[in-house]
Formats: structure tokens, C-alpha cells, sequence
């Protein structure tokens, strides 16, 4: 909980002043059946209407503080539990935002959006309600209990049999609807992962015409989660039934045994207006307590969530203070894989095994198998989206966790396997690469990347929008600004993941061209399914189910490899064709 308290200290101001604020006004309330025992039995009951003026005057006057007071507490209440919410949400992103690969897949995005979100809501909710109730909801119930036993002991005795009736009840309904709050929640869960599956994967569901049984699945889910929420809601609908019907018993009772004590002389009509005033306040204020008590354990519930993220460690930390030296020695591979392994976490099996290759600076090199050999495995340990189980992996003589997270960053070039782009202009997606890159060096890499031939056909050019994800572009589009966003980089090693897939063999071979004639010095690692894309590499190299099955230049591994001789067979009718 010590996570989300540093949030509130900006706030302690409010937090303190809101309550007392609230304490006021409670104050006043509490103060208010009593002032009209003295307007029903010394004004109305001796007809003097000057008496009468006088203390309404009072009584409005601490109605007006009253307001005042209820103001104050609500402004103060709305600046802490807002500033607390956008302060927590920013430092939960900062924090999703250092964790690795293996924490996302851990959490899986619909629950960390939920937990930014509707987590954190829960909280603002949890810390407005308690800035205005928490004190005051208490004070309510004690003060009105000491105010009433102060009117007639006697009578008290009614509220002594039905608060605890009262509790009770409340106790009753409590326990059957909170455990399935939390139920409520998982299901959210649950339905924001299918809901995110369909926007993000709708193009899919159409081409495999799944549209019907998608609406059936999340039918089917929202649905179960609707059943669950109306459960709850039915239990949780009882309680004012329920405490209504204890309340207007209670009130009977007074007014019947009040009624019997006025006859007697035992006490004033003003006394018993007043003491039906007070029951009607605690028991209120009970009812409200409830209310408070289930928002307490939802906001508890997520306060655990939402801790969850922040006493998670990422699995990569960063602590060496290696650099990129442009000093470097020729005879030193850039980039040196020794007997290197990696399983994914849960996973039995090792994705590599015993990897063992060098690359020397400058190179141009292939990577190639078929599916699932761990070829984008292999280099996601590069740039350390992953850490490998086994062996080391250098770059320039120095191990890749020695290097700071920056030094990564700068001087390593990813193009993922899937074209991801993001809402905004065709220069302002390219300059993700490099923030201060100038419009020529956003235009040059742009054409290394064969992007400008359709950039600059565009009415806008380089100030055309890009919609979310880039759906207003074609596949190999997206690829194309995807490259180009990491050539602006200008890095020393530039990685792509099967990134030229979805372009045709022209330009395929047109953006090798141009990365060659404009790649000196630059290290570059090419994922893909095609041998036409690395036959004329510096440097090829085979995997096979997670193992390496040969490395070499085109002609040697056509000479020993048969994993390559048997690729280059399936796609030779295509190369010929070239």
C-alpha cells in the first residue's frame, strides 16, 4: 500500500482540510433536530413568533455554513483524488513501460489497460469517498446515538434493538456480494481481451468469414459477465429494502412509545420530532457506511492489482555503463552469439539451442528456416527484449548486458515482424527513429526504404495522417515506413524481421540496392522466408527447429546444408524467375 500513498502526499493539504470541512457540516447536521425541539416547544408550543424567527434564522444561517462547508470538501476532495489518479496513471505507464516481453506476456494488455483504467478509477472513487465520508459517516452514527440518549434514555432502547438488527443485515448482503466483485472483474478482464482481439484482428475474422462465431463467443462472454453483475446487483439491490423496512419499524416504534411518553409527561412533542430525526440519521448514516465498506473492498481489490505492476521487477535490468565505442577493432566481431539458449518462461522445450555464429561489421546477413526455428527468437536477444537462458551473446567484444538500455536503443535498429505504425503524420512515424532527424534525413531514408515512390505520389506527401495502426495503408506500405523509420536511426546494427514479406520481388530487390549502397558500416540482419532476399549475403544462416542446420555464404551451404538445399529447392522455380 506504500505504492500508492507516496501518490497522496502531494495532496495532504486536501486530504486533511476535506475532512474537516466535512466535520463541519456534520456538525451542523447533528445540531439541527435539537434547535427544532426549541422551535416546536418554545415557539410553536407558547405561540411566540419572534422566538420562532430567531432561532429559523439561526438554523438557516447553519444550513448556509453547512453548504459552505459540503463545497469546500467537495473541491478539495475532487483536486486530491484527481490529482492522485492522473499522477498514479502516469507512473504506471512509466512503469509497463520498462518491463520486458516476458512481464507483458505475463499480464497480457487487456488486464494492464484494465488496471490503468478502471483499477485506477476505483481508487480516485475510493479516495474522493473518503475524504468526505470517512469522517463524517462515523461522526453521523455516534453523534446522532449520544444526541438521541441525551433526549430520553429510555427511548434509546428502540435504537440499541434495531442498530444492531441493522448491522446485521448489512453484514448479510455484504458477505454474498463482495467476494463476487472481484469475479465481475476477472470476467472485464476477459471480455476486454476478446474485444481487443476482434478491433485489432477484425481484418482476419473477415477473411476467415469467423464474424458470426466471434459475435457468439463474445456474446457468450458478455453474457456470462452480465449474469454475474446482475448476481451481484440483486444481492447488493436488498440492502435498501432490507434497512428501509428495519428503519421504518424503528420509527413506528418511536413514535408509538414517544407518543405514550408525551401522554405521561415523560417528554415533549419537539423531543420526539427531534428523536425521529436522529434514528432516521444513524440509520442512514449506516446505510451509507455499507456503501462505503463495499467501494473500500473493490478499491482494495484493485489497489492489489494495481500493485501488482509496481512490485513486479522487470526480468531485464540494466546495469552495466557499456557504450558503442567508434573506436573499435576491426579484428572484433560486432556481433558474436556463444552457445547461446533461450526458453520461453512456463516453457519446457528451449525456442534456441546452442547457437553459436559471428558476424564482423559491415556484413550483410541472412537469416532463414522455416516457421517456428526461432529465427525473430534469435534476434530479439540482439537488442535484449529478451534475456538468453544460456551462453552470451557480445556486440563489439562486450556483452549485451553490460550495455546501458540507451546505448541499445540508439545503436540498434528493429524493423518487428509486424508493421506497427501510429496515429499521426507519414514525417512524425518516420521520425520515431530519431526525434531530431531533419526533413532531408527523414526524405533520404524514406528512400533507401522505398517508402517515398508512395509518400510522395500523396496529395499531403509527408504531412499525410496515418490512422491508428495504419490501417489507411496497405501491408507492404507499412513495411516500407516501418524500415524507414529504423534507417533514420542511422544504427550501427539494423535488424529486420521478415519485414520485406509483403513486398513484391522488384522491390525486394530495389530496397536491398539501396540499403547496400547506402549501409557502409552498417551491420545489416535480414529475417526471411526467401532466398532471393539473402543469396547474395555476406553471411547466411540456417536454423532448424531451434538449432542451427548451417552457416555461410549462399554457395557454401549449398555445398553442406541440407536443411538450405531443401528451402532453395521449394522456391527455385521463383528465383529463376527473378
Amino acid at each position: 500500500m506504500n505504492n500508492l500513498l507516496k501518490f497522496i502526499k502531494p495532496y495532504k493539504k486536501q486530504v486533511v482540510l476535506g475532512p474537516i470541512f466535512k466535520l463541519l457540516e456534520a456538525i451542523f447536521e447533528v445540531s439541527i433536530p435539537t434547535i427544532m425541539v426549541l422551535i416546536t416547544d418554545k415557539g410553536i408550543g407558547t405561540k411566540n413568533i419572534n422566538y420562532i424567527i430567531e432561532v429559523g434564522l439561526i438554523m438557516f444561517l447553519m444550513a448556509c455554513l453547512g453548504v459552505i462547508s459540503s463545497f469546500t470538501c467537495q473541491y478539495f476532495a475532487s483536486i486530491a483524488s484527481q490529482g492522485f489518479g492522473t499522477a498514479l496513471r502516469n507512473e504506471m505507464f512509466k512503469k509497463i513501460g520498462n518491463f520486458s516481453y516476458n512481464e507483458i506476456d505475463d499480464f497480457g494488455t487487456p488486464s494492464l489497460i484494465n488496471r490503468v483504467t478502471n483499477d485506477v478509477n476505483q481508487l480516485q472513487l475510493a479516495l474522493a469517498l473518503f475524504i468526505r465520508l470517512a469522517i463524517r459517516v462515523p461522526f453521523l452514527c455516534i453523534g446522532g446515538i449520544i444526541m438521541a440518549m441525551l433526549l430520553d434514555v429510555k427511548l434509546s432502547v428502540i435504537m440499541y434493538l434495531s442498530i444492531p438488527l441493522f448491522a446485521f443485515a448489512v453484514y448479510l448482503i455484504m458477505s454474498k456480494s463482495l467476494p463476487l466483485y472481484k469475479v465481475v472483474q476477472k470476467k472485464l478482464d476477459k471480455l476486454a481481451l476478446i474485444l481487443r482481439e476482434n478491433l485489432s484482428g477484425v481484418r482476419v475474422i473477415r477473411a476467415f468469414s469467423r464474424v458470426e462465431s466471434e459475435k457468439v463467443r463474445f456474446k457468450e462472454a458478455n453474457e456470462n459477465l452480465a449474469g454475474t453483475a446482475i448476481k451481484v446487483g440483486k444481492i447488493s439491490a436488498l440492502m435498501n429494502p432490507v434497512t428501509s423496512i428495519i428503519m421504518n419499524f424503528a420509527l413506528m416504534a418511536v413514535i408509538w412509545f414517544g407518543g405514550v411518553r408525551v401522554n405521561i409527561g415523560g417528554m415533549t412533542t419537539g423531543k420526539v420530532i427531534a428523536y425521529i430525526n436522529y434514528i432516521n440519521l444513524v440509520l442512514s448514516a449506516l446505510i451509507v457506511l455499507a456503501s462505503l465498506i463495499v467501494t473500500f473492498t473493490k478499491a482494495t481489490a484493485s489497489a492489489s492489482r494495481v500493485n501488482e505492476i509496481f512490485n513486479t521487477q522487470p526480468s531485464i535490468k540494466y546495469s552495466g555503463n557499456g557504450s558503442f565505442s567508434k573506436n573499435y577493432d576491426e579484428s572484433i566481431p560486432i556481433l558474436k552469439f556463444h552457445n547461446v539458449s533461450f526458453a520461453y518462461k512456463d516453457s519446457k522445450e528451449d525456442a534456441i539451442s546452442n547457437i553459436s555464429f559471428e558476424i564482423k561489421r559491415g556484413q550483410t546477413v541472412g537469416i532463414i528456416g522455416g516457421t517456428g526455428s526461432g529465427k525473430t527468437t534469435l534476434i530479439n536477444l540482439i537488442p535484449r527484449l529478451y534475456d538468453a537462458s544460456k551462453g552470451s551473446i557480445l556486440i563489439n567484444g562486450i556483452n549485451v548486458e553490460e550495455y546501458t538500455k540507451n546505448e541499445l536503443e540508439n545503436n540498434i535498429g528493429l524493423v518487428p515482424q509486424k508493421a506497427v505504425l501510429f496515429s499521426g503524420t507519414v514525417s512524425q512515424n518516420i521520425r520515431w527513429g530519431n526525434q531530431n532527424a531533419s526533413m532531408e534525413e527523414v526524405k533520404k531514408a524514406a528512400e533507401i526504404g522505398m517508402a517515398s515512390e508512395f509518400v510522395e505520389r500523396m496529395p499531403e506527401k509527408y504531412d499525410t495522417y496515418i490512422s491508428q495502426g495504419g490501417v489507411n495503408f496497405s501491408g507492404g506500405q507499412k513495411q516500407r515506413l516501418t524500415i524507414a523509420r529504423a534507417i533514420v536511426k542511422k544504427p550501427e546494427i539494423l535488424i529486420m524481421d521478415d519485414s520485406l514479406s509483403a513486398l513484391d520481388y522488384a522491390t525486394d530487390a530495389a530496397l536491398r540496392k539501396a540499403l547496400r549502397e547506402n549501409s557502409r558500416g552498417m551491420t545489416v540482419i535480414m529475417v526471411t522466408q526467401r532466398i532471393s532476399t539473402i543469396k547474395n549475403a555476406d553471411l547466411i544462416i540456417v536454423l532448424d527447429d531451434g538449432k542451427l542446420a548451417g552457416v555461410g555464404t549462399h554457395e557454401e551451404l549449398l555445398e553442406k546444408s541440407s536443411v538450405y538445399n531443401e528451402i532453395c529447392s521449394s522456391q527455385m522455380k521463383k528465383e529463376e524467375a527473378i
